[in-house]
């Protein structure tokens, strides 16, 4: 059974998360928040890691789906401890897709709505 507290702490990030994509060019972009993301996922402190052997899960929020797909190759022994939402679609080159009607970047259905 999940404790209240992983599961506040989790809502938490998820929601910091949201909150830093949609305010988009400003300080805290959507760079930024992908390349502390991208850190957190590739480069865990032993902090991180020593939570992560606890059972806490991190939800990684509008990474590329190659980045996704590395994470798989690469740190697959910390999977368990890894959940994608809002994966951005790319193209053979890596290049985000975007929709031709909207212009908006393109994501996979996590099924989460």
């Amino acid at each position: 059974m999940i404790k209240m507290d992983r599961v506040f702490l989790v809502v938490l990030m998820l929601a910091l998360s949201h909150l830093a994509l949609a305010q988009g060019s400003t300080e805290i972009g959507a760079d930024s928040v992908g390349e502390w993301q991208l850190s957190r996922l590739f480069h865990p402190t032993e902090s991180q890691r020593r939570a992560e052997e606890r059972g806490q899960i991190f939800i990684y929020e509008g990474l590329k789906d190659t980045d996704v797909v590395r994470a798989m190759d690469e740190e697959f022994d910390r999977v368990e401890s890894m959940m994608f939402a809002g994966t951005v679609v790319t193209d053979p080159q890596g290049k985000e897709l975007r929709d031709p009607k909207s212009g908006e970047v393109v994501s996979e259905d996590d099924g989460c709505d």
